[in-house]
């Protein structure tokens, strides 16, 4: 039955290795299950209410990548996007969670509607393959940036923009300490070396006070009442909100795009240059947002942590569920779930610490980032916009915004060179887009 349902041999993998890879693909996740509840609380949400939709959607979304297009992407609420709905649309704007959470339901219409003009793979096959590969290592970038943040090796600076943490921290120690241990468990080519990295850098951190000891083991699901079924689509379609459905339909679109093609270059999943069944990848991204916002939570789409399941040797959907059963599990057992994805604020800093997961997000950057090797580096053209797509990204932790730098100068220097023609038009579509939303959104 799972040979039918995944074709394993046809993607050279196995039971073992794809169910080593949803897990290890749920571990570097789930802290979105503490952080959301904690972010969208800040909108007025309810915190319980929140995690349990987090939970349910992230499950549903995962499934539904599993079974219509067997891939080992997970799907979760997005970071980032939690940031936009709760301080820029309920906070800066004034406007409700009720009305926010309105406007992304339009959007994941939005997003559905498209599939019938198969308008979003048309975008995954008119990026260049250039900005392809640059897409993946600016993911790669921005992984290994946030696994040293949460690892407490560098930290925000007063000065410029980042500067070295205290490497004599315990969470730098136990970070540090962490990526030597997966490294050479990775050049021992022992199975699962991140998700024993993971485990061991936990079961060190708890007696130590890094990671935090659960209170108890099993816990009752707190209730989605709060926040089920309370969008407010009438509320969103004011028209002060339409500019905010236009923002969150192009971040998610720009966002689910970026982290597909991140996650499949690294996976080999791509064929020349394109996904295949990646309609149908996309379509599970729609339908997770629109059911997220139904539960009570923001955007849900594609996680690039997937990348550290297909670095584990996920390759088929499989894998996925295995990520959304223990989304499923995390509800009984969010405690457990806490030894991992529970950070905690050291005195004096700005940010809270995930010292068991830093180093898998930094050892899968570094996988990622060697995508770059495929630009065409001694072709300005290709070179600049791939450069500016890593590195923008990378340093706004922005996936949406390295895809724009690289658009925008793509199209640019193609058209000053004399090879418009050679060009996409969707290229073009989507360079002016970006140029109109910097300019008046």
């Amino acid at each position: 039955m799972l040979e039918r349902l995944f074709h394993l041999k046809e993607n050279r993998t196995c039971v073992r290795t794809e169910i080593i890879a949803g897990t290890t693909t749920f571990v570097t996740l789930c802290y979105i299950i503490f952080v959301q509840p904690v972010i969208l609380q800040n909108a007025g949400m309810d915190f319980g209410a929140v995690m349990t939709a987090t939970c349910i959607a992230g499950a549903l979304g995962t499934f539904l990548m599993a079974f219509l297009a067997n891939y080992p992407i997970a799907l979760a609420p997005a970071m980032g996007h939690n940031l936009f709905f709760a301080f820029v649309i309920c906070g800066a704007m004034g406007f409700t969670w009720q009305q926010a959470l309105g406007a992304n339901f339009i959007s994941g219409c939005l997003f559905i509607l498209l599939a019938a003009f198969k308008f979003r793979e048309r975008i995954i096959e008119a990026v260049p393959d250039s900005l392809k590969n640059a897409i993946a290592a600016g993911i790669g970038l921005l992984i290994a940036l946030v696994g040293l943040g949460y690892g407490g090796l560098v930290v925000k600076s007063p000065g410029f923009l980042l500067e070295m943490g205290n490497l004599r921290s315990g969470a730098a120690l136990l970070t540090l300490f962490g990526v030597g241990l997966i490294a050479v468990l990775l050049v021992l080519r022992v199975q699962g070396a991140i998700l024993w990295g993971i485990l061991i850098c936990a079961l060190i951190g708890v007696p130590v006070g890094l990671v935090q000891k659960p209170d108890s083991i099993i816990s009752s699901p707190p209730s989605l009442m709060p926040t089920l079924f309370k969008m407010d689509v009438m509320g969103a379609l004011n028209k002060n909100l339409i500019a905010v459905i236009f923002v969150l339909f192009f971040l998610d679109l720009f966002d689910t795009v970026g982290t597909l093609i991140g996650v499949a270059e690294r996976g080999g999943m791509m064929k020349d240059g394109t996904l295949p069944r990646a309609g149908r990848a996309l379509l599970s991204d729609a339908i997770a947002t629109v059911a997220g916002t139904c539960l009570g939570t923001s955007t849900v789409t594609s996680y690039v942590e997937s990348a550290a399941g297909v670095a584990e040797g996920g390759r088929t959907g499989l894998a996925n569920v295995v990520t959304g059963i223990l989304f499923l599990l995390a509800l009984f057992f969010s405690p457990l779930v806490r030894i991992v994805g529970g950070g905690y604020m050291p005195e004096g800093a700005s940010m809270a610490l995930y010292p068991a997961i830093a180093p898998a997000l930094i050892i899968v950057g570094s996988f990622m980032i060697g995508c770059v090797g495929r630009v065409n580096w001694d072709d300005y053209s290709e070179a600049i916009p791939a450069f500016l797509t890593v590195i923008v990204m990378g340093v706004t932790m922005n996936i949406t915004e390295g895809i724009a730098f690289g658009f925008i100068s793509y199209v640019t220097l193609k058209t000053v060179r004399g090879e418009g023609c050679k060009v996409h038009p969707l290229t073009y579509i989507f360079a002016v887009l970006f140029l109109v939303r910097y300019m008046f959104l």
